[in-house]
């Protein structure tokens, strides 16, 4: 069994284009850049950490979406810290014209879905504490995918 305390840091994505990915990754979703190698690599991250995010073009450049109901990756998820930092990015996509391809209440988590622009899935999501999941009468987790209230969201930001 895997150790309960083990985490996924980092996502290193191909893209076609790096200043249009950087446009999204830094401008949109706000992370910094850190590290960057010439024109074919950047590094980003959140909070000072070394990176979260590597974007590259070393296999990709110029290159067209991958057609969907194809194979590889299908979304990576950011987690925020909490709600009011989740509806923060959600109005900053929004007023980016970033478009949606949906939100979901999770019962332990809230969720939303959108694509960055080399088509790569990109879920914004917080967890809720651990007393507020879900649970079935026999005490096991009991997620569900319900619609989640963008307005009610945003109203934190």
């Amino acid at each position: 069994m895997i150790d309960p305390k083990t985490r996924i840091g980092h996502v290193h994505l191909t893209v076609s284009d790096l200043d249009r990915a950087l446009r999204f990754y830094r401008d949109v979703l706000g992370f910094e850049v850190t590290t960057t190698y010439g024109r074919d690599a950047v590094f980003l991250a959140a909070g000072g950490y070394h990176h979260h995010i590597g974007l590259n073009t070393w296999a990709g450049r110029g290159a067209p979406q991958p057609a969907p109901g194809t194979t590889g990756l299908y979304h990576f998820a950011i987690l925020y810290p909490d709600r009011r930092a989740l509806a923060t990015a959600l109005q900053r996509v929004l007023e980016a014209g970033v478009p949606l391809e949906g939100a979901a209440d999770h019962g332990v988590s809230e969720a939303i879905y959108l694509r960055d622009p080399d088509g790569n899935g990109v879920e914004l999501y917080r967890d809720r504490p651990a007393s507020e999941w879900p649970r079935a009468p026999d005490g096991t987790l009991a997620m569900r995918t319900e619609p989640l209230d963008l307005q009610d969201l945003l109203r934190e930001a």
